[in-house]
């Protein structure tokens, strides 16, 4: 597949969330951004391109699938997201709350309808390298899209000996609806809870480092986060245990946690890690 595209680099990929259907059927696909402000979709059983759109101008930082795989999200390093019809090839939104700072996070989660007072069945966000987050309530099949939330997290000036800012990072959270955590640049070394019913941090989590990677286990209570001192550290919440490990060689730049919750994958520079959990 890799090969089909030549002389631009690939800057974010994800895959098409599962179909109700056997592993390996032929709607397997893969969707990924360029440097070049082109999307690709991908057939991972006919290795072969299916579908290309340009929705960008400038290279993408950040792509994802709606939950139901109908729409793509994908965000630039000029703070543009847009959404796209895998079907149509269309681009329906172009969205500019986040424009002249790169998106850094999107991602989707199903919502129970009229949860916050608004129409639509997902609720999706997108973070930016200025520690902004928005939270959208979208109804795809009546092209409604409809800001929710809008998060702005402060930080001190002129950090001193840090050569560049730690990525500014969010997820919603599975096991408490309604939540989101973020993680970033700021006043404090911690993880942050926020409520979008209470419109206010709920938990805080204190960190020993600023975080260059997050991902929360879909199915305990787990936090993984990766720090730039060659640390991952798994956190049991709410109360905040933590088990530290140092296999890493450099940055731990990627946590992702398996759809099981019983393994996570870390990278580090060029070294990739698969652990496996357990215990409860």
């Amino acid at each position: 597949v890799s090969a089909l595209v030549a002389l631009q680099s690939c800057e974010c990929l994800a895959w098409k969330p599962h179909p109700i259907v056997s592993w390996g059927a032929e709607s397997q696909n893969v969707v990924a951004g360029y440097s070049d402000g082109t999307i690709r979709v991908f057939s991972i059983s006919r290795t072969e391109m299916e579908l290309k759109m340009h929705p960008h101008a400038v290279a993408l930082t950040a792509i994802v699938y709606s939950t139901d795989g109908e729409m793509i999200l994908s965000g630039d390093k000029d703070g543009l997201v847009a959404v796209s019809s895998p079907r149509t090839g269309m681009t329906i939104h172009v969205l500019t709350e986040h424009k002249g700072s790169p998106i850094a996070v999107l991602q989707c989660t199903r919502k129970q309808y009229r949860d916050f007072g608004v129409e639509g069945g997902e609720l999706w966000l997108a973070t930016s390298s200025d520690r902004r987050v928005s939270v959208w309530a979208s109804d795809w099949l009546k092209d409604k899209c409809e800001l929710l939330d809008w998060l702005s997290f402060p930080a001190p000036a002129g950090p001193q000996g840090l050569s560049s800012l730690p990525p500014s990072l969010a997820a919603f959270c599975p096991w408490e609806p309604g939540t989101l955590v973020y993680v970033g640049f700021g006043m404090q070394k911690e993880a942050l809870f926020y409520s979008l019913r209470k419109k206010q941090v709920v938990e805080k989590i204190s960190l020993p480092y600023f975080t260059t990677s997050l991902s929360l286990s879909p199915t305990a209570r787990f936090m993984a986060v990766g720090f730039g001192e060659r640390l991952l550290r798994l956190l049991r919440c709410p109360a905040g245990t933590a088990q530290d490990y140092t296999g890493h060689d450099d940055a731990v730049h990627l946590c992702c946690f398996a759809p099981s919750g019983c393994r996570l994958l870390t990278a580090a520079h060029s070294a990739v890690l698969l652990w496996e959990l357990t215990g409860g």
